[in-house]
């Protein structure tokens, strides 16, 4: 038998449990793992999740059970102390020792605390484990403010952190601006900008002397300036240093500021220690991604079996999200290449920035900055990767679209274009992946990981996939899952033309199995779509979500919310005293919504009927924001109050609202009207916009706010009342039987081949000859209209579902609220008093509980 060759790894973090994934996949190795962590591998990028309802499990990106299966051998809270090179040796604090051929340094990075007096006090915390997590909440229990020093990419995700756990958040840089590093002057103005309009006071160019007594709270940091800010609790998060003491002390080679010198092959002056990852000094620069990391531990694994890869740098450039603004940054944001040239486009009311940095010819883009919309990162950053060169006009790639944008094919990526930077997944690796059998995306997401990091890389991934299958004459699948060989819009005129009213007649007839959670709601959706029928009537109950099946939006504690409709966002007085008394007897948190109406949250499951009762008895329905369907049409008071108002958009809003508040579609639906060009109502930003002019109305369509914002577009002026009716039963009802499952009107839009001006010919001038059959479809929809939360309180078999516990009147103990603002919010963890299992014992005779026994 051969002897394995022994493979020590220190280190388990993201880096270092990426090298034994890879090295896993190779025969003739024994591979140990030293984690000096109590547990093993977990996600660091997604940390901050861990505050908003993430466990430990949730971020592990490894079992012990996985390790045992490749045959890994490891061991936590197993720290190194000691490397013998002589005899190829390495022990732990606890004096175990162990053997190696060749050993891996994967020891990452440790925060960078200031040299500043008081840094060593009580809740002065750092941002890099889940340990620190857990004293980070510890301690935000007992105070009200929190200070973040360091404005740079992970000072701002520890800024969210901190306001995700309600403190009262600001963020100290001794830089002029925040992410100094990835953004230019005017974008991180930008973004300090839209931080500060979250409630995160920002404070640039401050320089911390000491920290001391606070008078008001725990803490109080001077500042050189002299000014000062009190504070409970101070996270550091100002940088990062690496881990390179097992270096230092055993004669590796060290970089002047520190890090762990590597070759091309990532070996350190002992050719058989290698360092990967933030550990690691490459060409004397050390990288702070997780990507780089990745590569150099490929690299590692190649040299190791034999190969030749070797790692000349990484690519730097990001794409995130932070406290819910995107922000992206490619190579030379701030245009320091010589002879460099950028095109800038500001949108301050939007707050929208992009600058893009072309070369000196003007023929290669060598940078860029995108804070509050990043939709061009991708094709941006292929750009600048593969040299590929730019439009005769490159601000067009960033400027708001006024016709077509130039598009960057799939063609024009060369096989070496990097399509998953987390994974350095290129485009020849999924060309290769296909070659070796992959037949679908989720196939190639097996075989090359890709998509499995942050996941921003997913609609690239898939369109690269796609198009390289279709050139090989396969087939690119459209079937909505694998129990209908048919997409949605198929299985739509399947339920219309044959008349099928339930689930179980489709699949019997159409399909096979028994349906999953795929196929399922979008049945639910397409029946709802064309018959109308209650939703929880008994065939079609097992088709519906967690929110239609209790017609309610359910909240992270299990409560669910209650949103009355209010057409317009008019009201009466009376009707707004029935919700000011419902919350008030049932303790619901209340907040007036963004499209005009009233939330109340924080009602159990078994309250729900109680409270609908009350306010339909007040004239009250459903406002269906649980339902993939109409949710609100936002208006102005138009020209009945506004003196700027030429059209009566109250009177429309409100039409239009009764007109469709029945209709189930493939997503949401939201619509706007403004009484005039002042656009107080937003209509543009909706997927159905009126806005008044003076010789009616005109119509734009396919608007959306979100995560990836859309202007809507001009699709016809000065309508008169009717025809703008008309126009939109025809759109709507050509989405609702054309668009794909869960899919917004912006999108399905954008994805119509010809596009807006197909929409017109087949709205304006009938192209396809079905407008009389769009518009009997949309009147049969509103002549079927019910109220579902009205049916449902007038049907007490109904009734019976909304129990907290099944054949149990009892309430669940563990939903608990705190008071803050005057209001209710959930109980967090450590806020809860009740933390046991509840248990009842029910009399199947009688249907009644008993004690147990």
């Amino acid at each position: 038998m051969s002897i394995k060759q022994k493979i020590v790894v220190v280190g388990n973090g993201m880096v270092g449990h990426h090298f034994v994934d890879e090295m896993a996949k190779h025969d003739g190795y024994e591979i140990t793992v030293l984690s000096a962590e109590d547990r093993l591998a977990y996600d660091r990028v997604h940390l901050s999740e861990y505050f908003s309802g993430k466990t430990a499990e949730d971020l592990a990106l490894t079992t012990p059970e996985h390790y045992n299966e490749l045959g890994v051998k490891f061991f936590t809270d197993a720290k190194v102390t000691n490397i013998n090179k002589a005899e190829k040796t390495v022990s732990t604090e606890t004096g175990d020792k162990y053997a190696y051929d060749k050993l891996i340094l994967a020891t990452g990075s440790y925060p960078f605390v200031p040299p500043i007096p008081g840094k060593e006090r009580e809740h002065c915390l750092v941002y890099r484990t889940i340990d620190d997590l857990d004293a980070i909440q510890a301690s935000a229990n007992s105070g009200k403010v929190g200070v973040v020093v360091g404005g740079g990419l992970l000072g701002l995700e520890a800024a969210n952190a901190l306001k995700e756990l309600g403190l009262q958040t600001h963020v100290v840089e001794f830089a002029p601006q925040l992410m100094g590093v990835q953004l230019d002057k005017d974008g991180g103005e930008l973004l300090r900008n839209m931080i500060e309009g979250i409630g995160v006071q920002v404070h640039t160019q401050k320089a911390t002397s000491e920290i001391i007594d606070g008078e008001d709270c725990v803490h109080r940091m001077v500042f050189a300036d002299g000014t000062h800010l009190e504070t409970d609790l101070i996270l550091f998060s100002a940088g990062i240093r690496p881990y390179d003491n097992l270096a230092r002390d055993f004669d590796l080679q060290i970089g002047e500021r520190g890090g762990i010198v590597v070759n091309n092959e990532c070996q350190t002056s002992d050719e058989h220690i290698y360092a990967i990852g933030e550990c690691a000094l490459w060409n004397n620069f050390i990288y702070g991604l997780v990507a780089p990391g990745y590569t150099m531990a490929k690299v590692a694994v190649d040299n190791i079996i034999g190969g030749e890869q070797q790692f000349t740098g990484a690519d730097m450039s990001t794409k995130l999200k932070l406290m819910g603004m995107d922000v992206g940054s490619i190579g030379d944001a701030h245009a320091r290449t010589a002879g460099a040239k950028s095109y800038t486009y500001f949108n301050e009311p939007d707050d929208i920035y992009k600058k893009i940095v072309v070369s000196a010819d003007g023929k290669t883009l060598i940078g860029a900055v995108l804070v509050g919309d990043t939709s061009e990162y991708d094709s941006l950053l292929q750009y600048a990767l593969n040299a590929i060169e730019l439009p005769k006009n490159p601000d067009s790639l960033i400027l708001p679209s006024s016709g077509e944008k130039p598009t960057l094919g799939v063609d024009a990526l060369p096989d070496t274009a990097t399509i998953c930077s987390c994974l350095n997944v290129t485009k020849g690796d999924i060309i290769s992946a296909i070659d070796a059998g992959a037949c679908d995306v989720a196939g190639v997401k097996s075989c090359t990981k890709a998509t499995t990091g942050c996941g921003g890389c997913a609609a690239l991934v898939k369109t690269v996939t796609d198009h390289e299958l279709e050139k090989r004459g396969v087939e690119v699948s459209t079937d909505i899952c694998e129990h209908f060989a048919y997409s949605r819009v198929e299985l739509f005129h399947i339920v219309k033309v044959e008349k099928i009213r339930n689930f179980d007649t489709l699949i019997e007839k159409h399909g096979c199995g028994i349906g999953c959670e795929i196929c399922k709601p979008a049945v639910g959706s397409i029946l709802a779509s064309v018959w109308n029928d209650y939703v929880l009537q008994e065939d079609h109950l097992p088709l519906q979500d967690t929110n239609d099946t209790y017609l309610g939006n359910m909240q992270k504690d299990g409560t669910y919310s209650i949103v009355p409709r209010m057409p317009g966002g008019e009201v009466t007085p009376e009707r707004l005293i029935v919700i000011g008394e419902v919350a008030k007897e049932y303790n619901l948190y209340t907040k007036v919504t963004g499209g005009q109406r009233i939330d109340l949250f924080g009602a159990r499951v078994d309250q729900l009927p109680d409270i609908w009762e009350k306010l339909i008895a007040a004239g009250m329905e459903t406002g269906h924001a649980y339902g993939k369907s109409l949710r609100t049409v936002k208006s102005c008071v138009g020209s009945t109050w506004c003196r700027y108002g030429v059209q009566d958009s109250m009177a429309m809003a409100i039409f239009l609202e009764n007109r469709y508040k029945g209709l189930r579609s493939p997503h949401k639906i939201k619509f706007a009207v403004s009484g005039c060009t002042r656009e107080c109502a937003e209509a543009q930003s909706k997927d159905i916009g009126v806005i008044a002019t003076e010789n009616g109305w005109n119509l734009y369509v396919s608007g959306n706010g979100g995560m990836k914002p859309r202007h809507g577009d001009l699709f016809a002026t000065d309508l008169d009342d009717e025809t703008l009716v008309k126009y939109i039963d025809r759109y709507l009802m050509f989405y609702v039987r054309t668009a794909d499952r869960l899919t917004r009107t912006s999108v399905w839009l954008d994805n119509l081949e010809g596009g807006l001006e197909y929409m017109q010919k087949i709205v304006i001038d009938d192209h396809l000859s079905i407008n009389q059959e769009l518009e009997s479809q949309m009147d049969a929809v509103v002549d079927t209209y019910q109220c579902e939360w009205k049916t449902t309180i007038e049907d007490p078999k109904q009734l019976k579902r909304f129990r907290q516990f099944v054949n149990s009147k009892a309430v669940d103990k563990n939903i608990e609220f705190v008071t803050e603002r005057e209001q209710i919010r959930p109980a967090r963890g450590d806020e809860k008093s009740y933390k046991g299992v509840q248990i009842h014992t029910v009399d199947i005779t009688t249907d009644r509980e008993v004690e147990p026994a």
